[in-house]
């Protein structure tokens, strides 16, 4: 289908005698995608969200920790304390469905000291050399704790970056520089600039990670631990290997099989799917009610198309008469219809972009825009929209037969 120079003045000629219903129509259109685009912006946004809440965490990791029982068993009463304990990270390394297993031991409130500045309310993280993989540390400077650092219970430590950004200049390597913390003096050895927001017993930006074991000997943990990180092996799935891990544990512990409260676990594999399904979710909605807007838009096209040809019944008519094809009919009325949904859908692209780029910059949120071919797809969509609103018409305007317009005068 040609669109040439003059078929669009004459296009716009025809459209500007039907003003009103022309406005009302392309407004119809203009609203139907820009909600699609901002609405499909502000949900990748929200998924962008979500989704830097929880990085840094492996998607696959499960977590266990120590309450208090609720069930009396074997001369214990209810209500006892017991914590998870180095013998349990042993064994627990011994299922075949696990990859990697890891500890952890936190002290919080830590006031950090470097020269003459000093940092409030720090965590202090004891880890295991495999806790890297259960929690992205991303070390822009150094390295992470080792295996030597955990068999000669070395005092050296890894930082996070909110504590590098008081302690030291942009750019600064940290690594040899001491840190004071309950007046023992660690030596940086690392800078983790992990950002999630995502707790693990510590806040990784605000956190002074050192050995698991001489956190263990400074402290007076002897083997106790305060909680066990794993990951599963591809194909394995959290959920599935829970319950023998609760098993081991009460069995190693005197806790009842049936002490739902003793052994308390976290599932972060369900807790990003489900963050995946809900996205998927409010995407299948957004689109549902986009496409919706926008058909409602097609339809009223086509509705003010269908006016547009029986108020021109007597111009068709007399065009047919001195020669018109039926193609140069169809022709006419597609355009028309084209250039009118096109025009206001691209005014409703725009537009949506801007208030998402402006949006963007009021929140200093990220990922608030669509992509470059989700763009080129609902101008796909649009395109295919107005050509299916401009059929009917365009078969009506073809029927019409010169003598019947001639009588219709």
């Amino acid at each position: 289908m040609r669109i040439d120079r003059d078929n669009i003045e004459e296009i716009l000629l025809t459209i500007s005698r039907n003003k009103t219903r022309s406005v009302l129509t392309a407004f119809g259109v203009f609203w139907g995608i820009f909600m699609l685009v901002f609405m499909l912006g502000g949900g990748h946004g929200m998924k962008n969200m979500l989704m830097t809440e929880l990085s840094g965490v492996a998607n696959n990791s499960g977590f266990v920790f120590s309450n208090r029982t609720s069930v009396p068993y074997k001369g214990f009463r209810k209500g006892r304390r017991w914590d998870v304990d180095i013998e349990d990270l042993d064994a627990l390394r011994k299922i075949k469905e696990l990859e990697v297993v890891a500890a952890n031991c936190s002290q919080w409130g830590k006031t950090v000291l470097f020269e003459d500045k000093k940092y409030d309310d720090a965590n202090l993280r004891g880890l295991t050399p495999s806790f890297e993989k259960i929690e992205d540390q991303r070390i822009k400077y150094g390295r992470f704790i080792n295996d030597v650092d955990i068999r000669e219970e070395r005092k050296v430590c890894v930082i996070g970056k909110e504590i590098y950004r008081r302690f030291f200049d942009e750019g600064e390597d940290p690594c040899g520089h001491y840190v004071q913390v309950d007046g023992v003096y660690y030596m940086i050895i690392g800078l983790s600039t992990t950002d999630g927001n995502f707790n693990i017993n510590g806040y990784p930006p605000e956190s002074v990670v050192i050995p698991l074991s001489t956190m263990q000997r400074l402290y007076n943990y002897g083997n106790r631990l305060e909680l066990i990180a794993y990951t599963m092996k591809p194909g394995k799935h959290v959920k599935d290997v829970e319950p023998k891990i609760q098993q081991i544990v009460k069995e190693r512990h005197l806790i009842a099989p049936d002490d739902k409260q003793a052994v308390q676990s976290i599932d972060a594999e369900t807790l990003f799917k489900m963050v995946d399904d809900l996205m998927r979710g409010i995407e299948v909605l957004i689109w549902m009610v986009g496409l919706g807007t926008l058909l409602a838009g097609a339809i009223g096209v086509s509705n003010i198309m269908m006016v547009t040809v029986k108020e021109r019944t007597t111009e068709i008519g007399i065009r047919r008469a001195i020669g018109a094809r039926p193609l140069d009919i169809l022709q006419q009325i597609m355009s028309e219809s084209i250039v009118l949904t096109c025009v206001a859908g691209m005014g409703g692209i725009c537009f949506g972009v801007f208030l998402l780029e402006l949006l963007e910059k009021a929140t200093g949120a990220t990922g608030l825009q669509v992509s470059f071919w989700l763009a080129i797809g609902t101008c796909l969509i649009l395109l295919l929209l107005s050509i299916l609103a401009g059929l009917a018409p365009a078969y009506r305007a073809m029927a019409i037969k010169p003598i019947d317009a001639i009588r219709d005068e």
